[in-house]
């Protein structure tokens, strides 16, 4: 593996200049939040039926293969970014590197090698509609990820159990104060914006398929999430996570390249 692009640093620098930014995304998140809700045609409610969302049901169906397909990818974990290498916004809950994501589509920006890599997953989550972000998310053994919130309610967060540890109930996640956990082939849906926290107390990995969509809203709602999501989407925050993806990228071609060596 090329050391000089796993142990690059992330780029970092833009966030000394961001108090403006974060200032003004944390004046504007409770009013477009409220927003959100009142727009909402599902539930605010912090987990929210799979069935709600029809598109959930072709995944459901191809979940092994998708799952074939993230154990490939596994195959060179060590050169799967964690999240903080990835985001430096996310470096106070991605903790230490315990958690690795594998992005497909980030923010509506495709990764077209990784795509390559899992083409059936990447297939079906291109059909998807009001598709914001599709990644594997790697948790691993004993990793914990703080209590947080998401940037705003006008997304919804899918997980797809792929491979799940034998005692799944100690693999757990909290939603507000509901409890849950994964299960392979199974959706759980719920509302990023609530307060949440994971614990993987198990000693075996966990891999889902996280998948984004736009929150279904009348048409206020999708007025006000598309204009924030196009903010967002421009922000350092996503313009320097694609940045640091690409040295990520560079990491994985070489380690594929070692292991045909």
């Amino acid at each position: 593996m090329s050391r000089k692009h796993v142990d690059q640093k992330p780029v970092t620098a833009s966030i000394k200049s961001r108090p403006f930014i974060i200032r003004l995304g944390r004046r504007l998140r409770g009013p477009l939040n409220k927003i959100s809700a009142s727009q909402s045609k599902i539930p605010n409610a912090p987990i929210i039926p799979a069935s709600l969302f029809p598109w959930t049901h072709r995944l459901t169906e191809n979940w092994q293969t998708i799952a074939q397909e993230a154990n490939a990818i596994l195959r060179h974990r060590a050169a799967v970014p964690p999240l903080n290498d990835i985001s430096p916004d996310h470096a106070r809950i991605a903790g230490d590197g315990n958690w690795r994501s594998f992005f497909l589509i980030g923010y509506g920006y495709e990764v077209p090698e990784n795509c390559a890599r899992a083409p059936v997953t990447a297939e079906l989550v291109r059909q998807i509609p009001g598709l914001n972000s599709a990644f594997f998310s790697i948790l691993e053994p004993g990793a914990v990820i703080p209590r947080h919130r998401g940037v705003t309610r006008g997304l919804v967060t899918c997980h797809l159990g792929l491979i799940i540890p034998d005692s799944p109930e100690n693999c757990t996640m909290q939603v507000e104060t509901t409890d849950c956990f994964w299960e392979k082939g199974q959706w759980l849906v719920f509302d990023d914006s609530q307060y949440h926290e994971v614990h993987n107390r198990t000693d075996q990995r966990r891999v889902i398929l996280l998948i984004q969509v736009k929150r279904p809203m009348r048409w206020l709602g999708r007025f006000a999430n598309n204009l924030a999501l196009w903010g967002i989407r421009r922000s350092p925050f996503v313009q320097d996570a694609r940045q640091n993806l690409s040295h990520w990228e560079e990491a994985y071609r070489q380690a594929e390249q070692n292991e045909a060596a």
